[in-house]
């Protein structure tokens, strides 16, 4: 098993390794005045690790109850939400209690604002069951849900008590999901780290599972560190997301977030490209590594219809997006971008 330690407004451990599940009641046991525990799940996941993690919380000694919600981005809403409150209201959780976010993204986002917000926030861990969840989503504190108008559009920053990452939930990845984590992992390597890079490009989807995520947290450690409310540096982790989310957003979700990401990420190095921010063998070891895990490159919306959802997007500040556009493998800029330059530029890497 490997550590990894988050200092945070919370600070709190990653710990990453196999067979880790089981081990989910000790660990609430041991966080104090623990008595109840809601278990958060969507319906993919609940079959697979549901009674696991009940038992383990049942064997520690502690009450359980479980709210179970329809799998996908479009359960992450208002109604979802509200429901989750009332729940949490209905069973009497205390703010000594605690909720368990047993699932990808989507649980974690939902469960995690949830914890925020009820009761003015009460502890919560996050349990990853997908590879993107794993290596992003878990840690750093962000947590929402979307509005018709856009995708994370309310939300807090608001740290897990812990995250506790069982490599072996990886196994049962339907292949296209374990892809759409991959599109994260790469964008570590692009953003920090040439040597993650190249281990990506060398082994392609056989790439050492542990290893990887482990250096993967270990790099958004630092940047939550440097940059907890996303203000400043923690704004490159949103590398290929503002393309990203308006493909997500013109598809109805029907696109996934890793493919939108892959697809956004493509676009913004081809425009960077295109534009001098970056020389031609940057873009073609990024669109190379894409393609080497099997990511969409290339997507069928117009530049105009992902400028009109860049518009909507969280990151704009007044009348400029921050572009995050890679100079180099290891290193990206932080562009800000005034709006109407937006669809030129989109034109430009499409």
């Amino acid at each position: 098993m490997r550590t990894v330690h988050v200092k945070a407004s919370r600070s709190y451990d990653v710990l990453i390794g196999s067979g880790l599940l089981p081990t989910i009641g000790s660990h609430a046991a041991a966080m104090g005045k623990v008595k109840k525990v809601c278990i958060v799940s969507e319906t993919n996941v609940w079959p697979l690790y549901g009674e696991a993690t009940k038992n383990s919380l049942l064997d520690a000694g502690l009450e359980v109850v479980e709210f179970i919600f329809p799998a996908g981005e479009a359960s992450k809403n208002g109604e979802t939400y509200l429901s989750l409150l009332n729940f949490l209201a209905e069973n009497r959780l205390t703010r000594t209690d605690l909720i368990v976010a047993l699932g990808g993204g989507v649980v974690g986002d939902l469960a995690g604002f949830a914890a925020a917000t009820y009761l003015r926030g009460i502890p919560f861990i996050q349990v990853p069951t997908t590879l993107l969840a794993a290596v992003d989503s878990s840690v750093g504190g962000k947590t929402a849900i979307d509005l018709p108008a856009g995708k994370n559009l309310a939300g807090a920053f608001y740290q897990p008590s812990l995250v506790l990452c069982d490599i072996n939930t990886l196994d049962t990845l339907p292949e296209h999901i374990f892809r759409d984590g991959c599109a994260e992992v790469i964008k570590y390597g692009i953003l920090y780290d040439p040597a993650l890079f190249a281990h990506l490009l060398e082994r392609g989807l056989e790439f050492d599972r542990e290893a990887v995520v482990t250096r993967c947290v270990e790099l958004k450690r630092d940047v939550v560190a440097e940059d907890e409310f996303d203000t400043g540096a923690r704004m490159r982790l949103n590398l290929g997301h503002t393309v990203g989310h308006g493909i997500e957003a013109q598809s109805h979700f029907e696109i996934s977030h890793g493919s939108a990401v892959a697809m956004g990420t493509a676009i913004v190095t081809r425009a960077g490209a295109a534009y001098g921010i970056c020389g031609a063998d940057t873009r073609d070891a990024v669109l190379e590594v894409l393609e080497k895990f099997g990511l969409p490159l290339h997507c069928s919306y117009s530049a105009e219809a992902l400028y009109r959802s860049a518009l909507s997007d969280k990151k704009r500040s007044g009348g400029t997006v921050n572009l995050i556009i890679p100079e180099r493998v290891g290193f990206c800029r932080i562009a800000p971008t005034p709006v109407e330059k937006i669809q030129s530029f989109i034109e430009a890497g499409l």
